[in-house]
This record gives structure tokens, C-alpha cells and sequence, in this order.
């Protein structure tokens, strides 16, 4: 253990990222049993991440109509719930069931929201009439009930956090449409551009895919552990829920149709991503453009120097609060804790940049800066202040970006056979791109035999030469594909 509580990675992962979520007040563990409580710190970068995506989720749309938010029931009727087979098929070893209610047994169960399709569905069937109703474009900010077995902090409990958006569409050309432009320009932008991690896009399997979807796009993300990380997926539901709910229209010509419908969704598990992705050892490590606290300035005196560094410390602040926001800037003058306590205090804490002052700054006019992500302390004048700032807040997200794309490229690695793409994913982990003809039964083989599934079939999939094989059954492949192992 280092002398903030946190585990080196090297030694052990998991314990490294326990270590960091509850020693950097991330989250900490529920009364109940695999249940988590995000303490404020982790809330607030929830809410960052949040209100981002909030926006662009409202900006974009289809049809000349844009998104807007609604908020649906916690709990399903479970005759809801079994009206489309394969996804309550999909859902129900993980579902939480209510069967007492005030007091008495319910005349018909209640589920906890698993996701929402199904009673979003039943009111898209009483709103939607005609062509005119359409597209419709809602979006829910809400909670999810999951009975994992096996838990880890943002990454799988049994409630978290979500975003889920339900789109009802007159034709399919509209919602295959609607389910990329959610993936592509707002969930990879913002993964990329905010989060500062590059990911492999594509769509799933028909082992991986969603229960009730037609196809489901995703994000896949590589860890530092070289494991992947599903980000986010998009669905193309087709009619399959249509006409399970009788969600229909008339057309121009009046006819009565089918709509087509999309899902898609983000949770708390980009928290953990993001600590996954770019965190070391000294503790969390934050990409600026979603830091709660994007700088802390840290005073260094003497008492009888005290008033005179509090002072000009107080001056910096204001004119970094004035720029970023004051609860995006802190000023830690407190007295019982000397500066390097709070060095390590703020760095295990993730804050991007580090400003620190005494004495000597004062009377040369100037400050130090320490990134969270390079330890060399560069000194400036304190009249390029907050551009200076700004520009490293700037640097050092584009640097940790850069970071994890190089280390995705070395990670990324190629193998002929089963048992290289074991060998391979045992020592090293990360992407391994292979040959698959494309079933199921070859994906179950490969997993059974190296504990790595099919990530996505990438938009630039390459074709393999026709004498190309599949790594399982020997015959032609379809495409190559990566593989890994993933939480």
C-alpha cells in the first residue's frame, strides 16, 4: 500500500480500483448488497457527464424534431413485461420482482425497471396515431435494477445510473439513421473528446446483441488492465416491439403501419472507464473538460508570511473562478495540513491542475503549475494567469487522449489460430483481431477456450482473402474481428 491507501496496479488491479473509488470519495459501499452510495465528489462528475450528453442528446434529431426528456414508472406490469419474448427472455435471470405491496400480495408482480422499452412502449401505442406524431423522440434520465452476481463499483451493481433514449420512427431508413447519428456523433464525440478515449466502433454479434434488437451498435474502450469496456450501444429495434405493443400509424396514403423504433444508452459505468482508462497510482487522474475541479491553488508560507501569500492566493482565485466558475477552482488554505499533504491529497483526487504560490512567486510576480498528468513544475507570470490556465487545461486533455490511443495501439494485436489468440490474451490482454465465420457456436468455442468474445464487427471490418479461415471451425471466414476479454 502507498501511503494514500492506494494499491499499485501492477501489483493488483481490482484492489487498485476499490482503492481509488472510495480513498478519492468516488462512491463507497450500500447497506445493501451489491448496491454502491456516489458520494458528492462522484456525483458531481456524474452531473458533468451528464448535463454534456444531456446537451447534445437535445440538440440533435431527425425529422425537423429534436429530443426531449420524459420520465416513466420504476415498475412494470408483468404482462408488459412478457409481451416481447427474447428481450423478457433476455432480462429475466437479472430481474428484481415486487409481489407485496401495502401490505398485501399484488394481483400481478411488479418488475423493477430493467430498462424501459417495454412500458414506454405501451404509451408510444396511445400517443402514436398518425404520420404527424412522427418521429417521436423521448429520452429518460433514471435509475436500473439489475440483479448482478458479481459487483464492482460503477461498473456493475445492482442500481445504477442511465441515460436510455426511445425513438418511434415512420420508416426504417429514418431509425437506422436516428441509431447511428446517437452513436457516432454524440455518444463516440463525446467519449472521445470529454472522456479522452479512443474506442472501436461497430455493431455486435448475434451471440452480444440486445434482447429484442434487430442489430445493436456499440463503443468498445480498452482499459489499462487490457481488458475491454463496453461505452455505450445504440439499438435498431426494428418492428420487433412494434408489434408486440401495437405501436401504429397511418401513413399519407392511410394506410395503417408499424413504426420502426431505436434504443440506446450510456450509465455510470463511464465513471469507471474513465478511471480505468487514465488513473495511476498516486490516484485518479481526470480529463479537464469533466473535473468537477478543473484547478486547485495551494498557498505556501511561513506564519509570519501568512496574510501577504493568502492574499495574493486569494487574487488568483478570483480571477480563475471569474474564468472557470467558482466551484471549478479551490483554494486550500487550510492550516492543519502542510502543502505536500495536499499535494498528494488533490492528485489522489484527479484535479487536473495544480497552481502554488509563496513567497519568492510573490516577489518575482509569478506562479507554479503542476499538471496531474507531468510532474515538472513550470513557473509563469502571474499576468498570464488564466490563458495559461486555459491552455494546460487545453494540453492535458488532448494529451491524455493521445496517451490512451497509443496505448490502444500497442495493445492491439492480431492472431491466426485459437490457441495465439489464447496465448495472447493471457499475457498481454487487449485487442485481438481474428478470423470468424460469423456463428454463434464458433464465438461460445472461442470463449469457452480463451475466456475472450467478439468486442464488435468494426464499420471498416476488414474482408479476408477467400483462403482465410475462422479460427474456430476452419471454415471460410466472414470477417476479422476483435477479440478480448471484458467486464
Amino acid at each position: 500500500m502507498s501511503d494514500r491507501g492506494v494499491t499499485p496496479m501492477e501489483q493488483d488491479y481490482a484492489a487498485w480500483y476499490t482503492d481509488i473509488v472510495l480513498q478519492a470519495e468516488l462512491a463507497d459501499y450500500a447497506p445493501v448488497r451489491g448496491c454502491m452510495v456516489i458520494r458528492p465528489y462522484g456525483y458531481a462528475l456524474w452531473e458533468a457527464i451528464k448535463d454534456e450528453l444531456d446537451r447534445r442528446i437535445k440538440s440533435c434529431g431527425v425529422g425537423g424534431r429534436y429530443h426531449q426528456n420524459a420520465y416513466f414508472p420504476l415498475f412494470i406490469p408483468q404482462s408488459l413485461l412478457q409481451k416481447e419474448a427474447e428481450h423478457v427472455e433476455g432480462f429475466a435471470p437479472e430481474c428484481a420482482v415486487v409481489t407485496y405491496g401495502g401490505g398485501k400480495k399484488l394481483e400481478e408482480p411488479l418488475y423493477v425497471r430493467p430498462t424501459s422499452e417495454t412500458i414506454m412502449y405501451k404509451m408510444f401505442a396511445k400517443w402514436i396515431q398518425s404520420w404527424r406524431d412522427l418521429p417521436l423522440l423521448l429520452n429518460q434520465w433514471a435509475n436500473i435494477v439489475r440483479w448482478e452476481l458479481r459487483t464492482r463499483l460503477f461498473l456493475r451493481t445492482l442500481e445504477f445510473l442511465w441515460q436510455e433514449g426511445h425513438t418511434a420512427h415512420a420508416t426504417h431508413e429514418e431509425a437506422l439513421k436516428e441509431c447511428l447519428m446517437i452513436l457516432n456523433d454524440v455518444y463516440k464525440d463525446f467519449v472521445e473528446n470529454h472522456l479522452a478515449i479512443p474506442v472501436l466502433s461497430g455493431r455486435k454479434s448475434e451471440g452480444q446483441k440486445f434482447a429484442g434488437a434487430v442489430t445493436t451498435y456499440t463503443l468498445e474502450a480498452l482499459m489499462q488492465d487490457g481488458r475491454a469496456l463496453q461505452m455505450g450501444t445504440s439499438h435498431d429495434l426494428g418492428q420487433n416491439f412494434a408489434h408486440a405493443f401495437g405501436v401504429r400509424f397511418q401513413d399519407k396514403d392511410g394506410n395503417l403501419r408499424y413504426v420502426w423504433q431505436t434504443s440506446w444508452g450510456v450509465s455510470t459505468r463511464l465513471i469507471g472507464a474513465v478511471i480505468m482508462a487514465h488513473s495511476d497510482n498516486k490516484g485518479l487522474v481526470l480529463p479537464p473538460r469533466i473535473a468537477p475541479v478543473k484547478c486547485v491553488i495551494i498557498p505556501i508560507y511561513k506564519s509570519d508570511e501568512k496574510e501577504k501569500v493568502l492574499s495574493a492566493a486569494h487574487k488568483l482565485h478570483s480571477a480563475l473562478a471569474e474564468r472557470f466558475g467558482q466551484s471549478a477552482v479551490v483554494l486550500d488554505d487550510r492550516d492543519q495540513f502542510k502543502p505536500g499533504w495536499k499535494f498528494a491529497e488533490w492528485e489522489l483526487r484527479g484535479v487536473p491542475l495544480r497552481v502554488e504560490i509563496g513567497p519568492r512567486d510573490i516577489e518575482a510576480s509569478q506562479f507554479v503549475l503542476v499538471r496531474r498528468d507531468d510532474p515538472s513544475k513550470l513557473k509563469f507570470p502571474q499576468s498570464a494567469l488564466t490563458q495559461t490556465v486555459e491552455h494546460h487545461l487545453n494540453a492535458m486533455q488532448n494529451a491524455l487522449y493521445e496517451r490512451a490511443k497509443r496505448f490502444l495501439n500497442s495493445k492491439t494485436s492480431s492472431a491466426d489460430d485459437i490457441h495465439t489468440l489464447g496465448e495472447i490474451v493471457d499475457s498481454q490482454g487487449g485487442f485481438v483481431f481474428a478470423p470468424w465465420c460469423g456463428s454463434v457456436q464458433c464465438e461460445n468455442t472461442v470463449q469457452e477456450q480463451t475466456k475472450a468474445t467478439v468486442r464488435c464487427i468494426p464499420f471498416d471490418a476488414k474482408e479476408p482473402s477467400p483462403d482465410t479461415k475462422c479460427i474456430a471451425c476452419g471454415k471460410p471466414a466472414k470477417w476479422i474481428v476483435p477479440f478480448a476479454k471484458a467486464y
